[in-house]
């Protein structure tokens, strides 16, 4: 971890600390915000979000007296507040990423949109950008990379999800050298490709979670999208459109992520998937090697056999592990995980139910759509429309349950930014 803690307390030691601003107070944005107060050398100065008592109450629960939140959306009088000592919730989105004590931009709200515009103004703000929001990601999350490369800031996605927890064994493996046959998940739910936020209105309650959220689980498409973004930050691709999904175990993970002429599902190396099973909630990373060697070492270490290995965390913390990311990027100017540069995979929208002409798409975890991951070159040349862009879209005209939406479907709505930065980043790679 390059010493994180270490340099985290030297800045508490000189009364200095990493200024992180939070859009979006839900529950990984107020459970970020309890896991930064008890660090040293970090603090969250403000929070955006569009119902600020979700802010207020994310700050109390952390510790913080009614005294020193102040609820503003104005840029003055947030800076203010922040000059002294005192912490700031807005509604407005474009108040947190103008913020002169702010160092860190930490997106959270899990909208599309509202991640690109967040993005897009803390960069040009000239602030580093830590990604949470993995839907926002997957669709511009090329673009806004090379803005702040270009801007010699960092963009980057969060540690802690599974596309961060994942990463991590994919560079431990690709920088040994080892052939990577297979990086996943465990999925944490059964998966039901139709089912809806009213199916799930209890399980949600339960679970103390929106149902629409949920039903982004449930519905496969979060596994989609945190697959989409591996495969863009590695090179590895869905082995078949949705990725195979097998009912397996850990104990079993070697044999079912293999080459079929070894027994197992796969007809090549380098792929993403993810697993139904006691996998969950952890991560994975299939590997080989040609080395005799290597392969006796490996059996004397209790790696098996052979000709598969396996690395797995069996465990990942979402957004408590996010302000490693958030001090790597601060103290070290490196990102946790990025995009490769062009798209590799596309996470694209599919009818959950017979759709008609005129309808309007409601988005990620809704009752419109499901997702599935299918190679980037495969979306564009069959005109597939990104996931990140389906909320708002009209139906231009019927549309059978379990197709797949492209763009000459629909009406997209023009007024999205996400949409006008997807544009820039299709043009910037033609």
């Amino acid at each position: 971890m390059l010493r994180l803690n270490s340099k985290l307390e030297e800045l508490e030691e000189v009364g200095q600390s990493i200024k992180v601003a939070l859009a979006g107070a839900g529950q990984m944005g107020k459970g970020l915000v309890s896991q930064i107060s008890q660090m040293k050398g970090m603090q969250i100065v403000a929070v955006a979000d569009l119902y600020p008592e979700r802010g207020v109450q994310a700050f109390q629960e952390a510790g913080l007296s009614d005294e020193e939140i102040i609820v503003t959306d104005s840029l003055d009088e947030a800076d203010e507040a922040i000059f002294d000592d005192k912490v700031v919730v807005t509604r407005e989105l474009r108040v947190l990423t103008r913020l002169v004590e702010a160092d860190v931009v930490v997106e959270a709200t899990g909208s599309p949109n509202a991640g690109a515009l967040v993005g897009f103004l803390a960069i040009n703000n000239g602030k580093h950008v830590v990604m949470l929001n993995v839907e926002a990601d997957v669709t511009v999350g090329s673009l806004l990379n090379s803005l702040a490369e270009n801007a010699g800031l960092v963009y980057t996605l969060s540690a802690g999800d599974e596309p961060g927890a994942l990463i991590e064994l994919y560079n431990f493996a690709d920088a040994l050298g080892f052939r990577i046959v297979a990086a996943g998940k465990g999925k944490n739910n059964p998966l039901d490709r139709y089912a809806t936020p009213d199916d799930l209105i209890q399980l949600a309650a339960e679970k103390g979670a929106s149902p629409k959220m949920l039903t982004a689980f449930v519905d496969g498409t979060k596994t989609m999208v945190e697959m989409n973004a591996v495969s863009n930050a590695t090179g590895l691709v869905p082995d078949v459109p949705g990725m195979h999904g097998p009912v397996t175990s850990v104990e079993e993970l070697c044999r079912t992520f293999s080459l079929k002429s070894q027994g197992g599902i796969l007809k090549r190396e380098g792929v993403v998937d993810f697993a139904i099973g006691d996998v969950a909630p952890g991560v994975f990373v299939i590997i080989t090697t040609d080395q005799e060697t290597i392969k006796k070492d490996l059996d004397y270490l209790k790696m098996g056999s052979g000709p598969n290995y396996l690395l797995y965390r069996p465990y990942h913390l979402c957004n408590i592990e996010t302000p490693l990311s958030v001090a790597l990027a601060a103290l070290y100017g490196e990102p946790w995980m990025i995009p490769l540069g062009k798209p590799v995979s596309e996470t694209i929208p599919v009818a959950k139910r017979d759709l008609k002409a005129g309808e309007i798409l409601d988005g990620i975890g809704g009752f419109t759509t499901y997702s599935t991951l299918v190679i980037a070159k495969v979306a564009r040349d069959k005109g597939y429309l990104p996931l990140g862009l389906v909320e708002g879209a009209r139906l231009k005209r019927d549309v059978s349950r379990d197709e797949l939406i492209t763009y000459d479907m629909v009406e997209l709505d023009e007024s999205s930014f996400v949409l006008q930065l997807r544009r820039l980043q299709d043009r910037m790679f033609e």
